[in-house]
């Protein structure tokens, strides 16, 4: 295991490292965050949203991670602009500088260096396409406790109104939660659940994906 680079923020510390298998993984207050070596759920994160949205224009992605979520957006022609916001500076840090594979020169990714509940308040009503939140492991195994605003009925129904009609919110979560797919089917009316079997490390784990369309 060789450390690459280690920061910390008031919210803790993170660390980037290359493991002995070679994958490059991001840990945060000593918890796994993701690695390069499995990255469906990221993709599926884009893809499912994607496919929902006839005209993707405008998307805003809440967590930078190491960047698949948004590499899967770049790959479709269709999309226009995409606004990542990002808490963590030395995250974006990183990833400026090449220690992360960067998507960044890509003209039409935007990176604003905040809480993305504040970058959702900023934004016009009916001006984005699609919300995809990836910002902590999801509701009920939190990296970083004030993270649990994000996946509440209120934050979701904040994002509903940035939405423009026949918009999308999909939502990435480590574990299968109750809470969360009633809060999104409280706010869009509907949830649409999607389970992602991944291989972790030698370990079979299930991530998901929920959904809500306005």
């Amino acid at each position: 295991m060789a450390e690459i680079a280690r920061a910390r923020s008031e919210r803790g510390e993170l660390v980037l490292r290359r493991r002995d298998d070679g994958a490059l993984e991001l840990r945060v207050n000593g918890v796994f965050v993701m690695d390069d070596r499995e990255t469906a759920s990221e993709e599926l994160l884009a893809s499912a949203a994607l496919e929902a949205v006839r005209r993707p224009e405008r998307v805003l992605v809440g967590g930078l991670g190491l960047g698949y979520t948004v590499r899967a957006l770049l790959a479709d022609a269709r999309l226009g602009s995409v606004t990542v916001a990002e808490i963590e500076p030395d995250l974006v840090g990183w990833m400026r500088s090449g220690l992360v594979p960067s998507i960044l020169d890509d003209a039409r990714v935007g990176v604003v260096v905040g809480d993305v509940r504040a970058v959702v308040a900023d934004l016009p009503d009916a001006s984005v396409d699609a919300i995809l939140l990836d910002v902590d492991n999801g509701p009920d195994f939190l990296v970083y406790n004030e993270n649990s605003a994000i996946y509440t009925s209120s934050f979701l129904t904040a994002c509903r109104a940035k939405l423009r009609p026949g918009g999308v919110l999909t939502v990435w979560s480590s574990s299968s939660s109750e809470a969360l797919e009633s809060a999104v089917r409280t706010v869009f009316g509907a949830c649409q659940v999607t389970p992602v079997p991944v291989r972790l490390q030698a370990r079979d784990e299930t991530y998901f994906v929920y959904q809500g369309s306005s």
